[in-house]
């Protein structure tokens, strides 16, 4: 039940564009006490489907660069293999490391843009007034 409770969670936030991979892989790990090598990967077998909806509606809306996707989509393939290469060299703990890494930087990006945002609306209603 976990599961299919997870998989809509994640498909959620994976249909708003924020990463519903990353909070399946958090739940994995941390609920599901799935190993790290293990949930990265699995969390692959998630975003085939989920990419081809959100894919499917996106387009719909007309809402698709095509060119810039499929320059970047193709250019990701490569950097899936290298990235795959260098997950199975590492170990579980060094693996889950550096996705913490990740997170925190993820964390600070999206700080600093709500704050930039927030001085940016304050500016310009202090302009108008």
């Amino acid at each position: 039940m976990i599961e299919v409770f997870t998989g809509i969670i994640s498909g959620i936030v994976s249909g708003l564009g924020m990463g519903g991979g990353t909070i399946l892989i958090l739940i994995f790990t941390i609920f599901l006490n799935i190993e790290q090598h293990i949930a990265q990967a699995t969390n692959l077998i998630f975003f085939i489907p989920t990419a081809i909806i959100a894919i499917y509606i996106n387009k719909k809306q007309k809402l698709l660069d095509m060119k810039t996707g499929m320059i970047i989509g193709i250019s990701g393939i490569f950097g899936a293999v290298i990235g795959s290469i260098i997950s199975n060299k590492l170990d579980s703990q060094n693996l889950k490391r550096y996705f913490g890494i990740f997170l925190v930087i993820i964390t600070i990006h999206e700080i600093y843009s709500y704050i930039k945002l927030y001085i940016s609306k304050k500016t310009r209603n202090n302009n108008i007034k």
